[in-house]
């Protein structure tokens, strides 16, 4: 029995048992946390049609991803990319939300656990609810601090989390509602025409049947009032990390506009302080590194760049740019918006001007020297804490954390806990950024739905749509939606005036400026106004068709609107950024485009999809561990598996690593692993194997291997790994002194290594004018190495000669166990070239010392950095048309929200194919991959695109010109049956509409669905015959 709450004293308490899953409902899966990585997890358990709870303790979905303004390296909303996840998983029929909830106990087994989860009294029935925010309004209770916000706004008693919010929903709090306290008021009782509210509402238990869980319980941040010296709580101009996100934010409290809270004046000059809150053995700190910090402060420092002409200085020990295209993402910062970098200077404390309100930051200079600088504010770039409530969470769950209060996991299992059958994904495993939170959280749901298929699995029912009205021979009814994108758009844009002059436009009955047109709320109203208005075409003015028109194709789906029957203007990309100084020219530009995409809106058709049938097997290529883990993960579920490798053996890299992980032998692990490869029925091993092409389309390819018969299989994962970096500097495979990380590693295991005077020398091959990158795992291994050598030989002088040392994360321990040791470290600037080596000492000047330190050395580490092998890689991005990054890596159809998915779908990436990785993190991701490829390969059929080309046959001579440029050999040039006559014929599961045989054909037989030549004309003429712009 749960507690009767104090506040509520002549309401009785109620526990109402539901038992859900039996024979009523397939075998569920739990995800608990609706952060980013849970929705991820939730959405790919679905996709595989598997029922989902997912239990979220806070009133809306989202985690702290909500709270964001930009996400880096891309700098795209936060909300924008965001948003269509939250409203796919509030929207799909595989998900059950349950929200304001919490799990209080677990029972049972893997594969049987049956779960009491409590949700808590909202006072506010959902269902009624429609988000009006009527009560609202004239609610009387007021000035309430709002979390959300982090207190830097206020609320009422009854409230809607916050614009975007998941469900949106309102909730009354009962510590300031008067009703609930004294039984006085009842204002949006009677406010709410859906007779929403029920102060009488009490907390419910229900019991839930699930066959795996996944926790996604996601961090919290660090309090930084512990970090007296900065004055976070004393003085008004010092904000932490998080505030300042929202400050930025055009949902926030200030709408985007940048100020100092003593004033509310826009500051000239700020400064970031990194580590706050970590890497730090001081009370109340966190040891380890938080692994986001030095990115996000970047990130925030370029956006108040884009805004306003500041002065921005950031204070850090090590710049942690280990991720992909972080090192560009870094430079670009400092050289295109100079924003100032002070290396390895950490700040003392921090002073306030009693009558300015101005902060004197004392830091340390280049030498060591100390300084003082005036600053109008100071961010505190605050560090990832274990979530609150993390050890209860943990105790009800009955899993085990680690020495920081994170989910306790093993590297070389890092999915599991220490209870079989719940897994766990993000933040709450360590801290960890976006991508990699999204790619483990498909991992674990691979992991979590191997315990619930098998053998008597029923699938869950598929998404049902209300049936489509036939539009046919009405005249358009147009819907337009302008976007004002938070400020991504309105604050370049007037987006008010472009919305009222739609509404002028032939064709147009509804006009609306939605704040975010891709939040749930928007897409509801889409929905509702199409019937309402009976609208027979819908205009949605934003940002990119790439990421959100599937989203909006749903919405009009759900309206009883063929989703053909949309169109969008991209007035983000093409007007607001682009034209970010030009705000009337963007205004006006913004006109042309809706006007011309409202004009072709007017002709569009609706199409129709056919089903494709589905190959259920799937092809790996790359037989290391990342490879293995994603076969394995596959296989695991029911389904085969073929696993290519060009060399004679399955391990790739790891074959050369010899040092331990928690104890186990790499070695041993690697045996274990290719044993339960070999030993798996639905796996079939391709040795010596090099693929010459893979034809096809998603849910259908043609695996073809040199001298072997060609596989089909519905999904390819791409495993193929990264190289180890020969070197060529410093005399290698000269001087017998100087040997790379890895040779050091196999002569400490056996024994043979006598190196006395020792120099390890960081970014070989990494971080240069030839290699921008950051190789990210060169730091770890040179530590690891570097204490092996202390531990064995306390007398050695072993030297590390880096620019940043880059252990983040948990790997943070390595950096500090090394000082403890007695391992030295020297820090040369990060423009100057390698240092010196002459046969006998290594040379370099040191920033500390501030002078040329020359160090004897006998044994000379190359920590080398890894290679992309970008010639094998692009002869099979050739074969899928999938694209290569500048670096020679795989690049991803998103870097934040699909890391290991392509835009050419079917075809996914994992490991250090798509970025050098550490092995938790490739067998991590190579799980993820897996879980991608199941929610393909475990559907019968999928369903073809509608926007295909077609064929005129009237005017289609089989010339051949469009087989010829077809880069999805969609295109078919047959002979009639009259033996002479021949036509073009389009396979549409291959067509992916992108219109080069359109373009090609002489004869103007092509002609492509969704993009006729009338419908394109239509767009030209709207804009030379009414050009807004002049």
């Amino acid at each position: 029995m749960v507690k009767i709450p104090k506040h509520v004293p002549t309401f009785q308490f109620q526990t109402i048992y539901v038992i859900n899953g039996g024979k009523d409902l397939t075998k569920s899966a739990l995800v608990i946390g609706g952060g980013i990585a849970g929705i991820q997890a939730s959405l790919d358990l679905a996709d595989r049609d598997i029922h989902v709870y997912l239990v979220e303790k806070d009133p809306t979905i989202g985690g702290k991803m909500a709270r964001l303004d930009k996400t880096f390296p891309t700098n795209d909303c936060s909300a924008c990319i965001l948003s269509p996840k939250m409203a796919d998983c509030a929207g799909h029929p595989n998900i059950t939300m349950m929200t304001f909830s919490e799990v209080v106990k677990v029972d049972g087994k893997e594969g049987d656990f049956k779960v009491t989860v409590k949700k808590k009294a909202r006072y506010v029935d959902p269902d009624e609810c429609t988000g009006c925010g009527d009560c609202i309004v004239k609610c009387p209770t007021k000035n309430i601090p709002d979390q959300f916000e982090f207190g830097l706004s206020k609320r009422k008693a009854i409230y809607i989390p916050h614009a975007q919010a998941v469900p949106r929903v309102a909730i009354i709090d009962p510590d300031t509602c008067r009703m609930i306290l004294n039984g006085k008021c009842g204002i949006c009782e009677k406010t709410c025409k859906k007779g929403a509210i029920n102060y009488k509402d009490v907390d419910k238990v229900e019991v839930l049947d699930v066959g795996s869980i996944i926790v996604s319980a996601g961090f919290d941040v660090w309090d930084a009032s512990i970090a007296t010296e900065y004055g976070y709580g004393r003085y008004d101009n010092v904000v932490t990390a998080m505030e300042f996100e929202r400050m930025m934010c055009a949902s926030g409290p200030f709408h985007g506009h940048i100020e100092m809270p003593s004033s509310g004046e826009a500051p000239k000059k700020i400064a970031f302080i990194q580590c706050c809150g970590s890497r730090s053995e001081k009370n109340g700190w966190k040891k380890y590194c938080s692994s986001v910090c030095c990115m996000y402060a970047v990130k925030q420092a370029m956006i108040v760049k884009e805004h306003a002409d500041v002065n921005e200085q950031i204070f850090f020990m090590d710049i942690r740019s280990y991720g992909k295209e972080f090192e560009d993402y870094i430079h670009r910062g400092e050289k295109e918006y100079k924003i100032g970098m002070h290396r390895s200077s950490r700040v003392s404390h921090i002073e306030e001007d009693a009558e300015t309100k101005k902060l004197l930051v004392n830091y340390s200079g280049p030498n060591g020297d100390p300084l003082t600088e005036e600053f109008d504010l100071v961010v505190l770039s605050i560090g990832l804490n274990p979530p609150i409530g993390g050890v209860e969470l943990a105790k009800t769950l009955g899993i085990e954390l680690n020495e920081y209060g994170y989910c306790k996991t093993s590297v070389l299992d890092p999915l599991a806990t220490s209870r079989p059958g719940i897994f766990v994904s993000g933040a709450f495993a360590a801290p960890k950024d976006i991508p990699t939170t999204v790619a483990e959280s498909c991992g674990a749901s691979a992991k979590a739905g191997a315990h619930i298929v098998g053998e008597g699995f029923v699938p869950a029912a598929p998404k049902e749509f209300p049936a489509e009205t036939d539009v046919s021979g009405q005249e358009p009814r147009i819907g337009v939606w302008v976007c004002s994108c938070g400020i991504n758009i309105a604050a370049t844009v007037d987006v008010k005036e472009v919305t009222e002059y739609a509404s002028t436009l032939p064709g147009v009955v509804f006009t609306k400026n939605s704040m975010y047109a891709c939040a749930q709320d928007t897409l509801k109203e889409i929905s509702e106004t199409i019937k309402e208005q009976k609208l027979n075409r819908v205009v949605v003015a934003s940002c990119t068709p790439r990421t959100h028109e599937p989203l909006f194709r749903v919405a009009c789906r759900d309206g009883g609107l063929n989703q053909y029957l949309f169109n969008m203007a991209n007035i983000r990309d093409q007007c607001s950024w682009i034209h970010m100084h030009e705000p009337e020219k963007a205004t006006l530009k913004a006109k042309d485009l809706v006007r011309m995409a409202i004009a072709k809106a007017s002709l569009l058709e609706p199409l129709q999809v056919s089903k494709l049938p589905v190959t259920n097997a799937a092809a790996v290529i790359g037989g290391g561990i990342t490879g293995m883990t994603t076969a394995l993960d596959i296989a695991a579920q029911g389904y085969p598996v073929h696993l290519v490798e060009r060399a004679g053996q399955l391990g790739g890299n790891v074959l050369n690593f010899r040092h331990k992980e928690e104890g186990k032998e790499i070695q041993d692990f690697l045996k274990e692993l290719i044993d339960k490869v070999n030993g798996n029925k639905l796996i079939t091993v391709h040795l010596n194997s090099t693929v010459e092409d893979i034809p096809g389309f998603v849910g259908s390819f043609k695996l073809k291997l040199k001298g072997k018969e060609e596989i089909p299989v519905g999904a390819v994962i791409l495993a193929v790994g990264a190289s180890q970096y020969k070197p060529t500097e410093f005399n290698y495979g000269k001087d017998e002194k100087v040997m790379t990380n890895l040779e050091v590693e196999k002569k400490i295991a056996d024994g043979g290594f006598k190196g006395k005077d020792v120099a390890f020398i960081q970014c070989v091959g990494s971080r240069n004018d030839k290699v921008p990158y950051c190789s990210r795992v060169c730091c770890a291994s040179a530590l690891r190495n570097a204490i092996k050598i202390k531990l064995a030989n306390p007398m050695a002088n072993v030297t590390v000669f880096h620019k940043d040392i880059r252990t983040y994360a948990f790997r943070e321990e390595l950096y500090r166990k090394a000082s403890e040791v007695g391992v030295r470290f020297l820090r040369y600037k990060d423009t100057d070239p390698l240092p010196a080596y002459d046969g006998k000492a290594v040379k370099a000047f040191d920033c500390i010392l501030g002078a040329e330190v020359k160090v004897p050395v006998d044994t000379v580490v190359l920590a080398t950095g890894l290679t992309p092998d970008r010639e094998e890689k692009e002869e099979i991005a050739k074969m899928l048309k999938i694209p290569i990054s500048k670096d020679g890596f795989y690049f991803e159809a998103h870097q934040k929200l699909r890391p290991v998915d392509f835009a050419t779908e079917g075809v996914f990436v994992a490991g250090s194919a798509h970025w050098p990785k550490f092995m938790d993190e490739c067998i991590a991701q190579g799980s993820g991959a897996a879980s991608r490829a199941l929610t393909i390969i475990s559907k019968p059929a999928l369903s073809s695109e509608g926007i295909v080309a077609t064929v005129n046959e009237t005017y289609c001579d089989g010339c051949g010109v469009c087989e010829g440029c077809c880069e999805y050999n969609a295109i078919e040039i047959v002979t009639l049956e009259d033996g002479k006559s021949r036509k073009s014929v389009v396979n549409a599961g291959l067509c992916k509409g992108c219109g080069s045989c359109v373009a090609a054909c002489p004869s103007g037989a092509m002609e492509q669905k969704g993009f006729k030549n009338s419908q394109i004309q239509a767009e030209l003429d709207a804009f030379l015959d009414f050009p807004v712009g002049g």
